[in-house]
C-alpha cells in the first residue's frame, strides 16, 4: 500500500466501495451495540438499582477491555490476517449485546460488557486497517473517516432515538437489547463473503516482512497520537455516558428531550469523523487536530453556561461532537495508518485506540460516575474540559503525514 498518489495500477475500485461500506456498517454497530445502555441506564437504574458510580463502572470497563484487546489484537491481525479477527468478533459483539437484556444485577452486567469490550476492541484495529488497505491512498482519509463516522452515527446519534422509541413499543428496555443485536450476525455473513486480505499475509512463508511489536515506538507520531486520543476521548467518552442523566436529573429535560439532545453526539460526530478526516487530506493532519482540540474546548465552556435550552443544546453539542469524534477518527485512521510500515497498521490503530479506549473510555467514565455521585453530575463536564485542553498543547508536536502534505518521501519524518 503505497502512502500518496493517485490509485496504484491494479487497484480495485469495486472492492474498495464494497468493503469501505462493510466495515462501516460493521463498525457503526460496535457503536450501537456499546451505546445503547447509556439512554437506556436510567429505566435500568431502577430496575437493577444502580447508582452513577456503577453506570460509570459499567461504561468504563468495557473501554478498558477494549483498549487491552486492541493493543493485542492489532498486532495479531498483522500477522494473521483481517478475517480471523473480524468475523468473529463481529459475531460475538453481537451476541453480548443481545446478552445485556438478560442481566440480572451490576455483577453480570459488568461481566457482559468486558467480554463485549474484548470483541469490540478486537474488531476496530483489523476493520480500519482493512479500510486502509482497500482504498486508494488519496482517499484514505475520506474512507477512513466515513468508517468510524458509522460509530457516532449509528451509536450516539440514532441510538439514543432507537432505544427511547423502542421503549414506547416493547415490553422493557431488556428487549431493546435483544432486538439491535440481530443486524450484527447479518452483516457478519456478508463480510466473510467480501473482505480479502492484504498481499503480504497471503505471501509464501518467509517473504512477509517480520518487526518486533516495540519497533513501533520509533514512529514518533505513534506515541503522540496515542497522547492525542487519550485527551479527545476523555471529553468523547464522558459526554457520552453522563448526558442523558445530566439532561434529565441536573436540567430537568423531559425522556424525549434528553433523546433529541444527546441525539446531536452522534449526528455532529458522523459528520465530524467524515469531515475531519476527510478535510485532513487537503489541509493536513496535524493542523485539522488543533483547530479541532481547540474549538471543542471553547464551544464545551459555552456549553456549560446555556441552561436548560434544548435547541441551543442541541446545537452546541452537535458542534462539539463535530470536533471531538472528528478527532478520533483522524487519530485512529489516516495517522495511526501513515505513520508506520505496512506491516504494522493494525498494531499501530490497535496502539492508539487502546491508549484512548483504557483511559478515554475506560478510566475517564468510571471516574466521572464517581463525580457525579459525590459531587453532583455537573461536574462531569470539566473532567472533559480538562481533556480538551491537554490536546491542544499535545497535537503542536505531531508531524505531518497526508500525502498532499508530507511531499515526496513516504512516511517522512516519523522517526
Amino acid at each position: 500500500m503505497k502512502p500518496q498518489g493517485d490509485a496504484p495500477p491494479g487497484h480495485d475500485a469495486s472492492y474498495e466501495w464494497k468493503a469501505v461500506l462493510l466495515l462501516s456498517l460493521g463498525f457503526g454497530l460496535v457503536g450501537l451495540d456499546r451505546w445503547m445502555v447509556a439512554p437506556l441506564f436510567p429505566f435500568m437504574m431502577k430496575d437493577l438499582h444502580l447508582d452513577y458510580e456503577q453506570f460509570g463502572s459499567i461504561v468504563g470497563i468495557l473501554g478498558i477491555a477494549w483498549g487491552i484487546a486492541s493493543i493485542l489484537m492489532g498486532g495479531l491481525s498483522d500477522r494473521l490476517g483481517r478475517r480471523k479477527i473480524l468475523l468473529p468478533a463481529i459475531v460475538l459483539f453481537s451476541l453480548l449485546s443481545g446478552l445485556t437484556g438478560l442481566a440480572g444485577g451490576f455483577l453480570s452486567l459488568v461481566v457482559i460488557r468486558a467480554i463485549m469490550g474484548v470483541m469490540e476492541g478486537s474488531f476496530t484495529p483489523a476493520s480500519v486497517a482493512a479500510t486502509g488497505e482497500a482504498s486508494a491512498p488519496k482517499r484514505r482519509g475520506l474512507n477512513q473517516g466515513f468508517q468510524l463516522s458509522l460509530f457516532a452515527l449509528l451509536g450516539l446519534g440514532f441510538g439514543p432515538i432507537i432505544g427511547t422509541q423502542l421503549l414506547s413499543v416493547v415490553p422493557s428496555w431488556r428487549w431493546v437489547f435483544f432486538i439491535v443485536a440481530i443486524p450484527g450476525f447479518i452483516l457478519a455473513v456478508l463480510m466473510a463473503a467480501v473482505i480479502r486480505e492484504p498481499a503480504y499475509v497471503a505471501a509464501p512463508a518467509g517473504e512477509a516482512p517480520a518487526h518486533r511489536w516495540i519497533e513501533i515506538f520509533r514512529y514518533r507520531n505513534v506515541p503522540l497520537a496515542m497522547l492525542c486520543i487519550l485527551c479527545a476521548m476523555s471529553g468523547v467518552f464522558v459526554l457520552g455516558a453522563m448526558m442523558p442523566s445530566y439532561l434529565m436529573d441536573y436540567l430537568h429535560l423531559s425522556r424525549t428531550q434528553m433523546g433529541f439532545i444527546t441525539s446531536a453526539i452522534g449526528f455532529g460526530g458522523f459528520l465530524g469523523e467524515f469531515g475531519v478526516a476527510g478535510l485532513s487530506d487537503l489541509f493536513g493532519r496535524r493542523v485539522m487536530a488543533i483547530i479541532s482540540f481547540v474549538a471543542a474546548a471553547v464551544l464545551l465552556v459555552v456549553f456549560t453556561r446555556i441552561g436548560a435550552a434544548p435547541v441551543a443544546l442541541f446545537i452546541l453539542l452537535f458542534v462539539i461532537a463535530f470536533f471531538c469524534l472528528g478527532l478520533l477518527s483522524l487519530m485512529t485512521g489516516p495517522i495511526a495508518t501513515e505513520s508506520v510500515s505496512p506491516t504494522m497498521i493494525a498494531s499501530s490503530v490497535g496502539l492508539v485506540s487502546g491508549a484512548g479506549e483504557i483511559f478515554g473510555g475506560g478510566i475517564a467514565p468510571a471516574i466521572a460516575g464517581g463525580i457525579a455521585q459525590h459531587y453532583g453530575i455537573q461536574y462531569v463536564l470539566y473532567l472533559a474540559l480538562g481533556g480538551l485542553i491537554c490536546g491542544v498543547l499535545v497535537s503542536f508536536f505531531l508531524l505531518e503525514t497526508a500525502p498532499r502534505k508530507a511531499g515526496g518521501a513516504a512516511r517522512a519524518g516519523l522517526h
